[in-house]
């Protein structure tokens, strides 16, 4: 069908349209809160008030990720997202260490996902989780778990290219643990 589109596109003097990629780094449906410094373009829309933007470093990048530390900004994620900058991504932290399951719900592109202890150990690395569309059936979207206290999402690929990897040792804090406060402030906070 593919090829007799395309002869009669040609016999026309038409070439059929390219894919191009999506208009907004961000749809509609995404975070609003979402800061410019991780996406890779404009948003459909923004908040006036964005997520925080922590830098954390890897073995070979520095990470700019955007801060998930309130259970609305953790359940939207990077939902919608169509493009992510390099070394750009979101943390989620949590209030203790566990295992902790994600569901790819509306994840436009394909993510890498790092489960991170305390101490900035790498515990688990899902690399290139598949992307789901806006149609994709809640049994057919991706799931992935991993222990931690945070976890990370870059861009599908990031992790190799910044050196995480299983064992790995990122730096969050210097020293003590990454706390958010209700004021949306951030600390490293030196538990005793």
């Amino acid at each position: 069908m593919a090829l007799l589109v395309t002869v009669l596109f040609a016999g026309l003097g038409v070439a059929p349209a390219e894919t191009s990629p999506p208009t907004y780094a961000a749809l509609a449906c995404a975070n609003a809160a979402l800061p410019s410094e991780i996406l890779d373009g404009t948003p459909a829309r923004s908040a006036a008030t964005t997520l925080t933007v922590f830098g954390v470093h890897a073995p070979n990048a520095q990470l700019r990720l955007a801060v998930a530390s309130e259970p609305t900004a953790r359940e939207l994620g990077l939902m919608c997202v169509t493009r992510l900058r390099p070394n750009a991504g979101m943390i989620f932290i949590f209030d203790a260490p566990q295992r902790w399951d994600f569901w790819m719900k509306n994840t436009l592109i394909p993510l890498d996902m790092i489960w991170v202890e305390r101490d900035g150990a790498v515990n688990d690395v899902a690399e290139n989780v598949p992307a789901s569309t806006l149609r994709t059936s809640d049994e057919a979207v991706a799931r992935r778990s991993g222990h931690g206290l945070y976890v990370i999402e870059l861009p599908g690929g990031e992790a190799a290219r910044d050196g995480i990897v299983k064992g790995s040792k990122l730096t969050i804090c210097e020293r003590g643990v990454l706390r958010a406060h209700s004021n949306g402030l951030l600390d490293c906070f030196e538990q005793i």
